[in-house]
Formats: C-alpha cells, structure tokens, sequence
C-alpha cells in the first residue's frame, strides 16, 4: 500500500504504482507514471508527463520533467523517461525533450548527486555516475558505466564513452572515448584503470585498452593512421567499441594532456 503524505499535490491523472512513498509538499502532474516501490521525498516535483520506473529514490527538492531552457522550445508534448533502481538525489534538476515527442532518457542503477543537472534530450546509460553539481547540455550522452566527476560541464552533444571517468571541474566540448580518463579542458591522461577493474575488466583486456591508448596518443600519428594501426594488431570487443565510437565522432575526441599518465610508459 502506497504512503502519501497529506499536503502532497497528486494530479487524479497521474498513475501511482504500489508501495510508493510520496513526502510532504511534493506535487506530481497529470500524466506523471511513478512506479512500484519508489520513493519520492519531500518538495520534489514531477512534471512534464515524466516515466518513472521501479525501485527509485527521489530525493528532497528534485524537479524532474520540468520544460527545457531553450529558447526554442515551443510547448509542445515531450518527457522524461527514467528506468529502475536509480539514486536522485537532492535537488537534480533533469529536463523534458524540446522537440515534440523527444524525451530525455536516464537508464537503471545510477547515481545522481546533489545538484546534478540534465538538460533537454539528454541520453544517460545504466550503472552511471553524476557527482554533485555535473552540469550536462542538450543532447549529450552519457554511456553505461561512466563516472563523471563533481563540477564537471559537458557541452552540447557531446559524447560520454562507457567506462570512462572524467575527474571533478573537468570541461569537454569534444567526445571522450570509452574507458579513457579526461581532466581539465578538452584532455585525456591515461585509461580508467580502477573503474575498469571494479567493472570486472579482465587484466587482459585492460592490458588491450592501455595499449590503444598508446598507439592513438603516442604512435605519432594522426587520429586516422592510429585507428587503423589499432585494428590491425588489437582484437576484442573492448577495441572494436573504442574503434566505432571514434570513427562516429562527430566533434573530435579529447586529447592527450601534456601532463602524460605517469603509469602509461
């Protein structure tokens, strides 16, 4: 049986699934589909007819399914779709499509820290991490398994590999590649070697993704010449999804940071 608090603001037309916890002052919209077993804590508001699987927590002060920040927007119908056994924390902010009928998509088992925001249209994959106050732009995706560090910005459109870490106050306008690290503006310094291992990478394929990392940065070639040189003495599925996310790469990838890797040699 679903707990809701009395001065909660609940639309008749919203869908509340069973054993939904639902806090003071909260206010969710018509349309709005919150499902089983979630938690929505007090003063968050869902809007915008968002989708919210199972086994969620929302935390205090959260907005979800709000409009976006585009001057473009025209009121037309779009949502947010997120999937099961999320952590949003605190006061995320995670913005409805602003084309009609686009969503913004956040997948299962992620972390969203204190004050992380998500603009409009924006992809996020499973078992991903925001830290506290990450700010990603419209259209920017976010693949499974990455850790984005506090404070970070993410330019519009811009492309997020999966296992990959950007390290906190971090600002890329480029894509950064699966399984790299990226620090300070547009730059890379080595591979993520503990997410990768908490991943459960084997040491083989580690091994397989620092040697990519080497010949795309330090073969003294261009970013074409080294891809093909990678394809031609490295196989696995860890490589083949390195070649193809950087071979689709519409704005460039970061680069290596002049401060090399010190564990790269």
């Amino acid at each position: 049986m679903s707990q809701i608090h009395s001065s909660a603001q609940i639309s008749p037309k919203a869908e509340i699934g069973r054993n939904v916890r639902i806090g003071m002052g909260c206010i969710i919209e018509e349309g709005c589909i919150i499902g089983d077993e979630t938690e929505i804590r007090p003063h968050a508001i869902i809007s915008g007819a968002a989708h919210i699987g199972s086994h969620n927590q929302i935390g205090f002060g959260a907005i979800i399914g709000a409009e976006p920040q585009d001057l473009a927007f025209k009121q037309v119908p779009s949502k947010v779709i997120i999937g099961d056994h999320n952590v949003i924390r605190e006061y995320v902010t995670i913005h409805r499509g602003t084309k009609e009928n686009t969503t913004t998509k956040v997948g299962s088992h992620c972390y969203l820290m204190t004050g992380a925001h998500l603009a409009h249209n924006c992809q996020v994959g499973d078992r991903v991490i925001l830290v506290n106050n990450v700010l990603l732009a419209g259209y920017v995706e976010v693949h499974d398994g990455a850790f984005v560090g506090g404070g970070s910005a993410v330019h519009q459109f811009v492309r997020i590999g999966a296992q990959s870490i950007m390290r906190g106050q971090t600002r890329i306008g480029r894509d950064l590649p699966p399984f790299f690290m990226a620090v300070d503006t547009n730059q890379v310094s080595g591979i993520n070697r503990v997410g990768l291992k908490r991943a459960g990478y084997s040491p083989e394929k580690r091994k397989n993704i620092q040697s990519a990392y080497k010949l795309l940065y330090r073969s003294g070639r261009n970013v074409s010449q080294a891809l093909e040189l990678i394809e031609k003495n490295l196989q696995g599925e860890e490589i083949d999804l390195l070649l193809n996310f950087i071979r689709s790469s519409k704005r460039g990838i970061c680069m290596e940071s002049r401060a090399l890797d010190p564990e790269g040699e």
